[in-house]
């Protein structure tokens, strides 16, 4: 049984398996993503994790105790210089572990591992939603004059069409016929009237 044995020794002698975490951690500072396998990117994190929180500090105690791990003048320097300051407002989680699929010869799940600050694409993806997210706000109750203006805003409008006809009607309606002042016309129909009626009783 396996009780209290929470560090995976990855197959190898303790001298081996620290000097592999210190080169893994040197790497992962250097180019701030590494691709391996998931049972070293997770021995990799509890490894890696404490010397960025040390690295908060920067004083030369701190130094040398980073320094005694990695064994890397450039990766200390890198990272007390840059990823501290980057990091500096995050209380933990430095590192994201991407899962990327088995490998082909021996069929062992493969991973990336990168430092969370410095993945350019998903903090360009969560800028771009949080501009397009809007907070929608409740409305307060209008008060008694608005309601009229609201009420007459809620009536329905007639199409363009509609509103045509009706003023062509109302026009018509208000046409006024002329009146007939010449009274010579209305003889000469009289005229033609009586001059059919005997010839139909013809």
């Amino acid at each position: 049984m396996r009780h209290k044995k929470k560090i995976n020794h990855l197959g190898r002698k303790s001298e081996h398996r620290k000097a592999m975490l210190s080169n893994m951690a040197s790497s992962l500072i250097l180019h701030k993503r590494i691709s391996t396998t998931l049972a070293k990117a997770k021995a990799l994190r509890t490894y890696f994790e404490p010397l960025i929180t040390k690295a908060k500090e920067d004083s030369t105690h701190s130094r040398r105790l980073v320094f005694s791990h990695l064994q890397n003048k450039e990766a200390v320097s890198e990272l007390f210089r840059e990823i501290s300051q980057k990091i500096g407002d995050r209380p933990g989680g430095y590192t994201r572990i991407l899962k990327t699929g088995p490998r082909l010869g021996d069929n062992a799940e493969m991973c990336i591992i990168e430092l969370v600050d410095y993945n350019e694409l998903l903090l360009g993806q969560k800028e771009d939603q949080k501009t397009k997210s809007t907070r929608r706000r409740r409305s307060t109750p209008k008060k008694k004059d608005d309601e009229v203006s609201v009420a007459k805003a809620k009536e329905p409008k007639a199409s363009p069409s509609a509103e045509k006809a009706i003023e062509e009607v109302a026009h018509e309606e208000t046409e006024v016929v002329p009146e007939v002042t010449d009274t010579a016309e209305i003889p000469a129909v009289d005229e033609e009237l009586s001059e059919e009626e005997p010839k139909k009783e013809e």
